[in-house]
C-alpha cells in the first residue's frame, strides 16, 4: 500500500460526498497504537486517495461520539497539530493491517469510479474540526457539541 499523498498544495474541489462506508466501520480503540502512522482518508487526487497522514500519540476520550479516540500529531506542524479522533476515521499507513487494506480497498471501489479525470483533486467533505480541536466525521456531528 503507497502511502496516500498530504493533503496537495492546490486547493481541492469541495464536492460533498456520501460516504457509506466509515461511519458503518467497526474498528475498536486496541486496533491503533500510540506511535502508529495512520491517514485520515479526505477524497481523490489524480485517481487515487488521498488524506491527511498523521501519527497517533495518546488514546484519548472522543466526545462528539461519546466513544474511545485517539491525539493525533501531525508530523509536519501546522495551526492544527493535535486532534482527537474516532477509530474508524484512520488507516494504518505504518504497517500493512488487513482490516485497514480491505477498508481502504473498499474506499477505492466506490470512489475512485466517481472521479476518474486523471487531474481531479476532489475533498469530499466528510470531515471537521470542532473548537476542541476534535476531527468528526459528518455522520457523527450532534448539536451543542
Amino acid at each position: 500500500m503507497n502511502p496516500p499523498p498530504r493533503t496537495p498544495a492546490t486547493p481541492p474541489a469541495f464536492a460533498p460526498t456520501h460516504d457509506p462506508l466509515t461511519p458503518a466501520r467497526d474498528i475498536t480503540h486496541q486496533h491503533f497504537q500510540a506511535g502508529n502512522q495512520v491517514v485520515v482518508l479526505k477524497g481523490v487526487a489524480d485517481g487515487e486517495l488521498w488524506g491527511d497522514a498523521v501519527r497517533v500519540v495518546a488514546p484519548s476520550w472522543h466526545t462528539p461520539t461519546d466513544e474511545d479516540g485517539w491525539r493525533l500529531r501531525d508530523a509536519t506542524g501546522g495551526a492544527q497539530t493535535y486532534v482527537t479522533a474516532h477509530p474508524r476515521y484512520l488507516v494504518h499507513l505504518s504497517r500493512r493491517c488487513p482490516d485497514c487494506l480491505i477498508y481502504l480497498r473498499a474506499m477505492e471501489d466506490h470512489l475512485l469510479p466517481k472521479y476518474p479525470e486523471p487531474n481531479a483533486l476532489v475533498d469530499c467533505g466528510w470531515y471537521t474540526t470542532t473548537a476542541l480541536g476534535q476531527l468528526v466525521h459528518i455522520a457523527d456531528a450532534r448539536s451543542g457539541r
